[in-house]
C-alpha cells in the first residue's frame, strides 16, 4: 500500500507548521484585535481587504468541488500551479540527494523548480509522436526518485498522453506520480481526478490560466488524496491566496454556465487554424493538439518568428527543444486574430516566391 510518509522529507513529517491568526481561532466575533490589523480599514476600495483572507480558502473550495466532483479537503489551491509544483518537490525531495522526472519536451517549470531546490531532472524523451516510452524507463527510476512528472495535454506539443501509460507509471512507481492537466479543459477527455480514489499516489494539477481565461489572478488548483493535501497545507505560506484572488475566482464560478460556450469557441478557433495553415507553404507540419494551442513546423522558425514580430503578431519559438526543431507555438486566438496570423504567414510565403 502506499504511504505518503514514507516519501517525506523526514524535517517536514517532524515540523510544527506556522499558526497564523485566523488558524488560532475560527468563527464569528465582534472586535478581531488578534492579528495586528489596521482596524480602520483599508485605502482600498474594497475595505475586507485590511483583514487577512480565509488561510485554506473553504468557500472558495466549497464551489470547486461541487464543479470537479471531488470533496473540499482534497484541494490544494495555490499562487498558480508553480506553487504546487515547488511544493511537491520540497515536499518529498531532500535537497542535492532526490530526482523526479519527466519526458520532454515539456513544460519548463519542472525544471527551474527542480534546480531551485536542488533536485536532479533526470529526463526521458517522448517519442515522434510526443507520447511515453514505457521502454524508456527501463534503468531510470531509482530509490531516490520521488516525482514523475507528466503533462497532458503536454505544453508544447499540445497532445494527450496515451492514458495506458499513464495508468502503467501509476500501478508501477512508488512516488508520486503528478498528471499535469492545465488544459484538460480543451480535450475531449475525462480529468485524472475521476480517478483519484484509485491511485492513492496521483497528484493532480489545473489551473485557472487558460480556459477559464484568469491568467492575471494566478490561481492553481492541486487534486490528491487528504493526506497529500494536508501535507501541502503543513508546508503552504500561511496566506497564500489572497482575498482579493478569492473573491475574483468565486466570482467566476457563479458564472460557470459559460465556460462550455467559450472552451468551445477556443476549439472551433484550434480547429480553423488546423485547417487554413494547411494551405499556407511555410508551414510543414501542423501536430495533432487536445488544446488551446497548435506546435506547428515551419521552413525556418527563427526568420519567421522575427517577421511576425515584425507584423505585431508574437508566437512563441520553440525551436531549440527537444524534438522541436524549427517549431512555432501559437496560441488560438480570436477569429480575427487566427485570420491575421494565417495571412501573415501566406504573405511570408509570399515574399519569398518574389525574392
Amino acid at each position: 500500500m502506499f504511504d505518503i510518509k514514507t516519501l517525506l522529507r523526514s524535517n517536514i513529517l517532524a515540523m510544527k507548521p506556522y499558526s497564523s491568526a485566523r488558524d488560532e481561532f475560527e468563527g464569528e466575533a465582534s472586535i478581531y484585535i488578534d492579528a495586528n490589523e489596521n482596524n480602520l480599514g483599508s485605502l482600498a476600495q474594497n475595505q475586507s481587504f485590511n483583514r487577512y483572507p480565509d488561510p485554506y480558502q473553504r468557500k472558495l473550495k466549497a464551489k470547486i468541488a461541487l464543479i470537479k466532483a471531488v470533496e473540499p479537503n482534497q484541494i490544494f489551491l495555490g499562487n498558480g500551479s508553480d506553487e504546487a509544483i515547488d511544493l511537491l518537490i520540497r515536499l518529498v525531495c531532500k535537497p542535492g540527494h532526490d530526482e523526479i522526472l519527466t519526458f520532454g519536451p515539456t513544460y519548463g517549470m519542472y525544471d527551474v523548480a527542480a534546480n531551485l531546490n536542488d533536485i536532479f531532472l533526470r529526463h526521458i524523451g517522448l517519442d515522434e509522436n510526443f507520447q511515453v516510452q514505457i521502454s524508456k524507463l527501463q534503468g531510470q527510476i531509482h530509490a531516490n526518485t520521488k516525482i514523475i512528472f507528466l503533462c497532458s495535454p503536454n505544453n508544447p506539443t499540445g497532445n494527450l498522453i496515451n492514458p495506458k501509460s499513464i495508468e502503467y507509471i501509476l500501478r508501477n512507481f512508488a512516488g508520486l506520480v503528478v498528471v499535469d492537466e492545465a488544459y484538460i479543459d480543451f480535450a475531449n477527455a475525462e480529468s485524472w481526478t475521476t480517478r483519484l480514489a484509485e491511485f492513492p499516489n496521483l497528484v493532480v494539477l489545473q489551473t485557472f490560466s487558460k480556459a477559464w481565461g484568469m491568467a492575471a489572478v494566478r490561481l492553481g488548483m492541486a487534486f490528491a488524496s487528504v493526506e497529500i493535501i494536508n501535507f501541502l497545507n503543513k508546508i503552504k505560506p500561511p496566506y497564500n491566496i489572497s482575498e482579493a484572488t478569492q473573491l475574483i475566482a468565486l466570482e467566476a464560478l457563479q458564472r460557470a454556465d459559460l465556460l462550455p460556450g467559450m472552451i468551445s469557441e477556443i476549439n472551433h478557433g484550434r480547429e480553423y487554424l488546423q485547417e487554413a495553415l494547411k494551405e499556407v507553404p511555410v508551414v510543414q507540419k501542423i501536430y495533432p493538439s487536445d488544446a488551446n494551442f497548435l506546435l506547428i513546423q515551419v521552413t525556418d522558425a527563427n526568420k519567421i518568428y522575427d517577421y511576425l514580430l515584425q507584423k505585431g503578431i508574437v508566437v512563441r519559438n520553440r525551436t531549440n527543444q527537444l524534438n522541436c526543431y524549427n517549431c512555432l507555438r501559437v496560441s488560438v486566438g480570436t477569429a480575427t486574430e487566427n485570420k491575421a496570423l494565417v495571412e501573415a504567414l501566406k504573405a511570408y510565403g509570399e515574399k519569398d516566391l518574389v525574392k
